[in-house]
């Protein structure tokens, strides 16, 4: 399943997926005369892969849930993970070509390889039998980080995949990390607020506004990555719920 929010990247991903010999199914947020392309006006991702999910044969091993606006490489190796009879979830190592977070992936991924603390949603693969009892997905501005702590709460064995990678585009300016941090953390507590994974992942985003300050020491991008992380726990602690990211919420 693709999740799209306009025509962009479309039939780029459509090529890439018929190399890939995989059957699709493109939620797009324009109508569009495409086979396998189906319409959803705009909601937030987590609408899409609950309007999206209906359409999934019920006889499906697995749901890959796929960003239009990437490359994958190496789709073997996530396949291998998840072919495990005892693996529920995996995603994947996300490559930046430039940008802040590009060195962000580096911190992150090295504390992933340890702790999921987050899900990268950019492409993700999940047992169907497991998805189905997570369906709905409430809303959440990250829906992917949701899906891990429902996994792990199903007590399901969740995989960094780091063999398998997607190359994307992130922002190109310390400044609008802060949006983008903004965002996601903002997520990542409306999902543990919806789930119940291991202690540990709630004691994590416990110490994790305490701990923040710390990034100062990587200058203006550090900075801007703690802005956007104290943004999000304040739009959370005051109220948002909401499933798409609204920049005027606390205008």
């Amino acid at each position: 399943m693709v999740l799209a929010r306009d025509e962009k990247y479309v039939d780029e991903k459509i090529e890439e997926l018929k190399v890939l010999g995989m059957p699709y199914l493109i939620v797009c947020g324009r109508n569009l005369d495409h086979p396998n392309v189906v319409y959803r006006e705009p909601r937030g991702k987590y609408d899409a892969i609950n309007f999206g999910f209906r359409f999934i044969p019920e006889d499906t091993d697995v749901v890959i849930l796929n960003d239009v606006d990437t490359k994958i490489r190496n789709f073997e190796a996530a396949l291998r993970w998840v072919q495990s009879e005892d693996v529920a979830f995996v995603f994947v190592r996300v490559c930046v070509k430039e940008g802040p977070q590009r060195f962000f992936y580096t911190i992150l991924d090295s504390i992933r390889r340890r702790l999921l603390i987050a899900a990268s949603g950019e492409l993700m693969l999940i047992k169907y039998n497991v998805l189905k009892r997570i369906i709905p997905v409430k809303p959440c501005k990250a829906e992917d980080s949701y899906l891990l702590f429902k996994a792990l709460e199903f007590k399901c064995k969740c995989v960094f995949c780091e063999e398998c990678y997607v190359e994307t585009e992130r922002t190109k300016t310390a400044e609008k990390e802060e949006a983008y941090k903004r965002k996601t953390v903002g997520g990542i507590y409306q999902a543990l607020a919806y789930t119940k994974p291991p202690y540990i992942w709630k004691l994590f985003y416990v110490l994790l506004p305490i701990a923040c300050p710390l990034l100062l020491v990587l200058g203006k991008k550090g900075y801007f990555w703690m802005k956007g992380i104290l943004l999000g726990l304040i739009d959370y602690l005051r109220g948002d719920r909401t499933g798409i990211w609204q920049p005027t919420y606390m205008e």
